[in-house]
């Protein structure tokens, strides 16, 4: 396993995992079959994102050292970690863990919003210290709210 800054070639497998798991664990929430299903496409997605002149420098991914695979990435925004996603087939296998360890330790990331209804990723949140600090806010275009958690 190697943990390194994504690279142009990473945009499309990056960009696979985030549709896959957005439709896995948010279409059951929002149920948005327009959204889920039509928007949120792999290519529009990889496009979008190698245009933004900093994705490169904050975003990293977890690779497979044996058969060279992005199986998950991180992206950060100063102390916050504003993404942290894993391959769906792959999870509960300790990637997210590693990647939020990383987080934490090598881009200083200290705190994090989740999806109040997306449980899982909260519980998997409080398992690695980060825990609500009681802040709340909408999720922008939506009616559901997202969590502030911090580290502790």
């Amino acid at each position: 396993m190697s943990i390194r800054p994504a690279n142009p070639g990473d945009l499309s497998r990056i960009a696979e995992i985030v549709v896959f798991n957005n439709r896995l664990n948010f279409f059951p929430i929002f149920g948005d079959p327009g959204y889920s299903f039509g928007e949120m496409q792999v290519l529009p997605l990889a496009e979008s994102w190698g245009s933004e002149p900093d994705f490169f420098s904050t975003t990293y991914v977890y690779e497979d050292d044996v058969h060279g695979i992005v199986l998950g990435f991180i992206r950060v925004h100063g102390d916050e970690l504003v993404k942290l996603y894993v391959e769906p087939c792959y999870q509960s296998k300790g990637i997210g863990a590693q990647l939020l360890t990383y987080a934490a330790e090598n881009c200083k990331c200290s705190h994090l919003w989740a999806l109040e209804k997306n449980t899982r990723a909260l519980d998997f949140y409080r398992r690695h210290g980060f825990l609500p600090t009681g802040e709340k806010i909408f999720e922008e275009g939506t009616t559901e709210y997202l969590v502030h958690l911090a580290r502790q």
